[in-house]
């Protein structure tokens, strides 16, 4: 295996790993594709994570033909993602505990906090639910993810995407934090929603600053700057 493939193969199984230790995902449920040359690599059907090798993770091209192991029964929606999401590099799909409580009811998360903006709009949308493993499902998702980094998907689980696989595990992280706290927040009952123009604030801000990395809001008077030695 040329290096460049191991790297990527060993990093994609260290995100797997990283996905079952944090709890955002259980047993062989959820899976993770990462753009490789002229199509992208995926993990393999029904294996334990830990029970995987680089040598497990199957390469697959834009028309579904796969190298190696049979590919997780949802290769269509990440190469259907990857293919039309020029933005980025990888997919990553779990079944978090709390987002899949929202997704059974089949609702979106709305801007009941501010941080729901991280996933790139007013809301986490959720996808219409449809078998696993179909082009139906795939074309739900699709539409969920117009101008989104995440989706919930009704009665099945998430999906977060980033340009890297750090990005991904992250943002995976920060969507069932998200869920955790709206599911709280609706045992208390309905919260006041943020406005689509804060929201836009709030998205804006957060490009800016890469989410808190950066300079400070635009039309701060008190600058942090610095200190020169």
């Amino acid at each position: 295996m040329e290096p460049q493939k191991l790297d990527l193969c060993n990093e994609i199984i260290k995100t797997c790993l990283k996905m079952e230790s944090s709890g955002i995902n259980q047993g062989t449920s959820g899976n993770l594709s990462a753009r490789y040359k002229n199509g992208f690599l995926i993990t393999p059907s029904s294996l334990p994570y830990n029970e995987m090798s680089p040598e497990d993770i199957v390469e697959m091209n834009w028309n579904g033909e796969y190298l190696g192991k049979q590919p997780s029964s949802e290769w269509r929606f990440h190469r259907d993602i990857l293919k039309s999401r020029n933005d980025i590099n990888v997919v990553l799909h779990c079944h978090s505990i709390n987002a899949t409580a929202i997704a059974c009811h089949e609702k979106d998360i709305p801007a009941f906090h501010y941080i729901v903006g991280i996933a790139g709009g007013k809301n986490i949308r959720c996808a219409n639910y449809a078998t696993f493993g179909t082009q139906e499902l795939a074309d739900n998702v699709i539409l969920a993810l117009k101008d989104r980094l995440a989706c919930l998907i009704s009665q099945h689980g998430m999906i977060c995407l980033g340009k890297t696989l750090k990005d991904a595990f992250f943002l995976g992280c920060e969507v069932e934090a998200i869920s955790k706290m709206y599911v709280k927040t609706l045992s208390i009952g309905n919260s006041p929603i943020l406005s689509d123009e804060e929201m836009h604030k709030v998205i804006q801000q957060m490009k800016r600053m890469s989410y808190g990395k950066g300079p400070e809001p635009e039309g701060s008077n008190d600058i942090a700057k610095p200190k020169s030695e």
